[in-house]
C-alpha cells in the first residue's frame, strides 16, 4: 500500500484501508495516521490546549488502532475517530478539573495596531471559550474548527442531531454576548 505524499485536510480514509489496518497491515495503519493525525491534533489543541494535545493525540491513535475491529462502518471512519478523540479530551478535562482553551493563530502580516487589536480579540475569545462547558466546547470545535456536519457531530458525541443545533446556537449566542459585554 502506498502512503499518501500530500495528505490534504479533506482526504478521507477508505474502507479498504481500515480493513487492512484492522488486519494488522502496518502501511495501512501509517496511512490512516498520515491522513488523520493533523486533524485529530488540531481538535485536541482546541479542546485541551497545546500542552496536552500531543499526548492525547497519541492516546487517541493507540486506542483507535487497538479498537479498529470495533469500527462498524456505519459512519465515516473520521467520525468514529473524532468520537474517540473527543472522549479522550473530555476524560482528560474531567480528570484535570480545569479548562484550557484553544490557541488562536494570529496573522503575522498585520501591522502593529492591527496586531494589538487582534491580540485583544484573541484574548477575549480565549477567555469566552474557557467559560464553556467542555461538551459545549466540543460541539463548537467540531463544527467551527473541524467542519463536521450536525449529523456527524451528533454521531461523534452520541446525541440527537437537533440537540447539536440547539446547543451550537446557545454556545454561539453565549460567546457573542461574552465578547460584546467585554467590548462595552
Amino acid at each position: 500500500m502506498e502512503l499518501p505524499n500530500d495528505c490534504s485536510a479533506n482526504e478521507m480514509v477508505d474502507g479498504a484501508t481500515v480493513h487492512a489496518a484492522a488486519a494488522g497491515d502496518r502501511s495501512a495503519l501509517q496511512a490512516i495516521y498520515e491522513v488523520t493525525s493533523d486533524r485529530v491534533f488540531r481538535l485536541m489543541v482546541r479542546m485541551v490546549g497545546q500542552q496536552d494535545a500531543d499526548d492525547l493525540t497519541q492516546q487517541t491513535f493507540v486506542r483507535a488502532f487497538t479498537k479498529l475491529d470495533q469500527f462498524s462502518g456505519d459512519s465515516k471512519f473520521e467520525t468514529w475517530l473524532y468520537r474517540l478523540a473527543t472522549n479522550e479530551a473530555l476524560q482528560h478535562l474531567r480528570r484535570e478539573k480545569h479548562r484550557r482553551t484553544k490557541e488562536l493563530k494570529v496573522d503575522p502580516a498585520m501591522d502593529a495596531t492591527d496586531q494589538v487589536e487582534q491580540d485583544e480579540r484573541v484574548a477575549m475569545v480565549r477567555k469566552a471559550l474557557a467559560q464553556l462547558d467542555p461538551e459545549q466546547r466540543a460541539i463548537f470545535t467540531l463544527k467551527e474548527e473541524s467542519g463536521l456536519s450536525y449529523q456527524e457531530i451528533a454521531q461523534t458525541l452520541g446525541i440527537p442531531e437537533g440537540t447539536v443545533g440547539s446547543r451550537l446556537n446557545r454556545v454561539r449566542r453565549g460567546l457573542r454576548k461574552l465578547v460584546e459585554d467585554r467590548d462595552e
